[in-house]
């Protein structure tokens, strides 16, 4: 669900429930990023970064609540370990796409280097023409596997939505609500990232992400045109790698802070 603003590409995500006002100063800055982390209609390279930064501060926020010792305290008790052991699943689950993920933005950058180091050969036509019909391949095989992740991305999420709180007390409710939530976001912006990686190779005048899907070598302006989207791209693929980096290491300490509840069992 989202709500209007000035800016109609902009959709906000809506939280179904709030925190009561005592809540501790954490569970309200996880609550603020929860509620202010936005998401866009147009995908762009700075709309990724924004939101892969967002989403890692708010993962940030998340491993201080875990290792509040109320927190600790409460997730450690043995009846707890059925929702310990759910969270647990979904973040290997998160991480095991999120590494697809990376990987696959890393092919992306390494096809890019490699064709404009053709381009900037130009050893002939032939040599040309092999270089493109292989970077081309690549691209068909990209969207491919873009589409297989978001499938995956939207089971995860549907299995999150069935997923029902009974029987908890409110700290925990809170925190495994939190989570979830925090999974939902995250799997938001990771389908939003491969929709973005998608968009550019059926469309690619819609966006200054350019995926290059004909080369036609007809002069040298044409020639310098490809070398320098190519160039665009590769610099918004190492923008999005720098933020992909990021929130795989706060994915991890907070998977790892979840882990240490296990050690009290």
């Amino acid at each position: 669900m989202a709500t209007s603003s000035s800016r109609s590409n902009i959709s906000y995500h809506v939280r179904s429930a709030s925190f009561p006002s005592t809540s501790n100063p954490t569970t309200l800055r996880v609550e603020a990023q929860l509620n202010n982390i936005q998401t866009y209609a147009t995908p762009t390279e700075e709309t990724i970064c924004n939101g892969l930064s967002s989403l890692e501060d708010l993962y940030t926020s998340i491993d201080e609540l875990l290792n509040l010792p109320e927190t600790q305290q409460a997730l450690s008790h043995p009846q707890r370990k059925k929702w310990v052991d759910e969270l647990l699943d979904g973040s290997v689950r998160i991480l095991d796409i999120y590494g697809s993920i990376r990987d696959l933005v890393s092919q992306i950058k390494e096809n890019d280097r490699d064709l404009q180091s053709a381009l900037r050969r130009r050893k002939g036509d032939l040599s040309m023409e092999s270089n493109i019909a292989k970077y081309n391949s690549f691209q068909k095989k990209m969207k491919k596997e873009a589409k297989r992740l978001i499938a995956s991305l939207k089971q995860i999420e549907s299995k999150i939505a069935d997923s029902m709180l009974l029987d908890v007390d409110h700290h925990i409710s809170m925190v495994i609500q939190v989570l979830r939530e925090a999974s939902e976001m995250s799997i938001s912006i990771f389908q939003y990232l491969l929709s973005f990686l998608i968009v550019p190779v059926s469309k690619p005048k819609t966006t200054k992400w350019l995926l290059v899907s004909k080369f036609i070598i007809k002069g040298e302006v044409a020639h310098k045109n490809q070398i320098k989207n190519l160039e665009v791209l590769e610099s918004s693929i190492e923008g999005i790698e720098n933020g992909l980096e990021g929130v795989f290491r706060i994915l991890v300490r907070t998977r790892a802070s979840l882990l240490n509840t296990i050690s009290f069992y």
